[in-house]
């Protein structure tokens, strides 16, 4: 099997750890304990970049010595990871001697490679972003556009990497290699900003001596970003010959899949420098670079004025690791922007892991199975089309799970695992077990229980990943030990039936107690947030800007194209059928999907809804759909609603949805169906 190597960002120890750092190490931790159940293996890095002069001044700021300042930053990023059940198998730091030992290597094969000279370098420099700037990347009066402060002018000698000659190499090898960087849009850009032609990167510092001395020229330190990329490297114990570095060997030099997990705002440094440092050393490039998005928290930029840079400790002791470890990879579209929210959190736990999971496990292992048959896992008879048509959602959602966590998009593995999870739930409601046990009919309660076991058997693998001790706790109440990857031995359910009869369960402590409105207040009330706001306010008018205008983007949250309901045609609230038949519901496959700037609800969908050319509808659902996990589903449309102006695009019909404290939902269908059926 081919070997895994996955990486976090080291991230920078100028603050502690918070809900971003948490989001890219917990899907990372998913991704590699997605290979190690598939047999792989695996290699998950993360660590701490320690150098740069806003590391010099930050120290400074505090009073401390740089390195006591340093050494202070890594316990609470080593317990938060502790925190949150990752389970990383190396943690490097760049002041440790094998790092700086890697990067002057690193540093030795571009200088052979004739791609390093000596010159003068002037230019505006920002220390937040640790990187020059051109004026064309800068707001008026020099600002710089990331961390919305003027940046310094810096003139010294350099050494620079000659970047300018791979631009096209760079252009050649993204053409090669289409799946290079994810999400598309994000490689689009990388794309972009290289074909404009990229000048020569400076790559040395003597203003300031907090970093690894350039070899040969004590007097310069390497540029913080070279330094920090070499971490990669490093780690392994590379650059190297072979055989001097058995881990470098395996896991980079080899035919290892090596995957970089990093945010937007590093993308280019991992897409661009990264890539033409490799190319010049002559060392194999990553697979693939990951580029998710930024968090908000509450609907508000993280600010330390605003009080809201989250660390995830007090989030796991208010709700366990699991299930933040779910709610970060399940509310975000990998690779989009999102929002944290503890109400969502919230919903999303009482309505997909107690009322679907939870729930699902409660009533076979705790009732029937109990009751029924001695706490045993009973035989299974004869198999009939309900049965089957369940086992092959499950075999589909097994495949599907799969490819999403191994393609880099875990929130689309979950909406999988979901499908299966409320298949699940349909099945023991169409099955009608509790009848079947007045009945007396033993050997049809003993099949319909026996198929939801081995679902729970299936759910307690392709949950795994997200949810590792839940998963252990689900598996020891349906008589099962804990999940032990090993190397060369796949752990994915493919066959189904192979939960052994006869097997003790042990029904335990509810595996996810729905939280009421006083434990919700509570944990508000423990993690210092206000209340909620009453009902009321929701109907309030939106308030105006400054300007006087309302805000941009006023859409409600179930669908942003409906129109106001006509008022009844009785006092009763009835409609006749005639009024029923006015409204033309149609089945419409999605062809594309996208969202719509400056908005966080909309999304523009346009629709095969059988008129003979694709019709454009707006719906405000992006809240709760990623734009790509829309393509090529089913879904019921009003059809005949008069086109409606919204942020500049015109929406020609609305996407029906149901909602209620759990989430939002939209309502596709279970099999393919012609575009334009009448839906009756």
């Amino acid at each position: 099997m081919k070997p895994f190597y996955v990486t976090t960002p080291i991230y920078y120890v100028n603050d502690r750890p918070h809900i971003g750092h948490a989001y890219s190490t917990v899907a990372v931790d998913v991704f590699a304990r997605h290979a190690r159940l598939r047999g792989r293996p695996t290699r998950f890095l993360t660590g701490l970049d320690e150098h740069g002069l806003k590391i010099e001044r930050r120290a400074t700021e505090v009073g401390m010595s740089t390195q006591a300042f340093v050494d202070s930053m890594v316990p609470p990023f080593r317990d938060a990871w502790v925190d949150l059940g990752c389970a990383h198998d190396d943690f490097i730091r760049t002041t440790e001697p094998r790092h700086k030992a890697g990067a002057r290597a690193l540093w030795e094969r571009l200088v052979a490679s004739g791609d390093v000279y000596l010159g003068d370098y002037e230019d505006w420099y920002c220390v937040g972003c640790e990187a020059f700037k051109t004026e064309k990347d800068l707001l008026p009066g020099n600002i710089c556009p990331d961390h919305k402060k003027p940046v310094e002018r810096i003139k010294e000698q350099s050494f620079f990497f000659r970047l300018s000659r791979y631009t096209e190499p760079l252009l050649a090898y993204y053409e090669a290699h289409p799946e290079f960087v994810q999400p598309a849009g994000r490689f689009n850009e990388v794309k972009a900003f290289v074909g404009e032609g990229l000048r020569d990167l400076s790559i040395s510092r003597t203003s300031f001596s907090w970093g690894i001395p350039v070899p040969g020229h004590e007097q310069h330190v390497m540029y913080v970003w070279l330094d920090a990329l070499a971490n990669y490297l490093s780690a392994l114990g590379g650059p190297s010959e072979p055989g001097v570095a058995p881990l470098y060997d395996q896991f980079w030099a080899g035919d290892a899949e090596r995957v970089h997990v990093v945010g937007k705002d590093i993308l280019r440094f991992h897409a661009i420098f990264w890539p033409a440092f490799l190319m010049s050393a002559a060392l194999p490039l990553p697979s693939r670079i990951e580029a998710h998005g930024w968090l908000t928290v509450n609907g508000e930029k993280m600010s330390k004025g605003l009080g809201n840079f989250l660390p995830p400790r007090p989030l796991v002791d208010a709700f366990g690791a699991d299930v933040l470890r779910y709610y970060l990879m399940r509310e975000i579209g990998f690779g989009q922007d999102g929002d944290f929210s503890h109400a969502n959190l919230v919903a999303r736990y009482n309505g997909e892991l107690a009322n679907g999971l939870g729930n699902l496990l409660n009533r076979i292992v705790a009732s029937l199975v109990r009751t029924q048959f001695d706490a045993k896992v009973p035989p299974c008879g004869p198999l009939l089309d309900l049965d089957t048509a369940l086992v092959a959602v499950a075999e589909r959602v097994a495949r599907d799970v799969s490819a999403h966590l191994a393609a880099g998009a875990p929130h689309r593995a979950l909406d999988a695992v979901f499908e299966l999870v409320a298949a699940a739930n349909r099945y023991v409601d169409q099955t009608a077990p509790w009848a079947l046990a007045k009945q007396g009919d033993t050997a049809r309660l003993g099949t319909v229980c026996y198929v939801v076991l081995e679902c729970l058997r299936w759910l307690s693998v392709l949950l795994a990943a997200f949810m590792p001790t839940k998963c252990a706790e689900l598996r020891a109440q349906i008589g099962l030990p804990p999940l032990a990857p090993e190397v060369g031995v796949d752990h994915w359910p493919s066959r189904f039936g192979e939960l052994a009869p006869g097997l003790a369960t042990s029904v335990g402590s509810p595996l996810f107690p729905r939280i009421d409105k006083d434990r919700e207040a509570a944990i508000r009330a423990e993690l210092g947030l206000a209340s909620d706001a009453p009902a009321a306010d929701a109907k309030k008018p939106a308030a105006k800007k400054p300007d006087g205008k309302k805000p941009a983007d006023p859409t409600p949250a179930a669908d942003a194209s409906a129109t106001p309901a006509p008022a009844a045609s009785g006092g009763d609230g009835l409609i006749s059928i005639d009024d029923l038949v006015k409204v033309k519901l149609r089945l419409a496959t999605v062809l594309s999907a996208e969202r719509v700037p400056k908005s966080d609800k909309l999304l523009k969908l346009s629709v095969d809804a059988g008129d003979g050319s694709p019709r454009q509808i707006l719906a405000g659902i992006g809240l709760h759909y990623a734009p790509e996990a829309l393509v090529g589903r089913q879904l019921v449309v009003v059809a005949n609603l008069p086109p409606r102006k919204m942020m500049g695009l015109e929406s020609n019909g609305m996407v029906l949805a149901a909602s209620d404290d759990a989430g939002l939902s939209v309502l596709f269908v279970d099999k393919s169906i012609t575009p334009g059926a009448t839906v009756k």
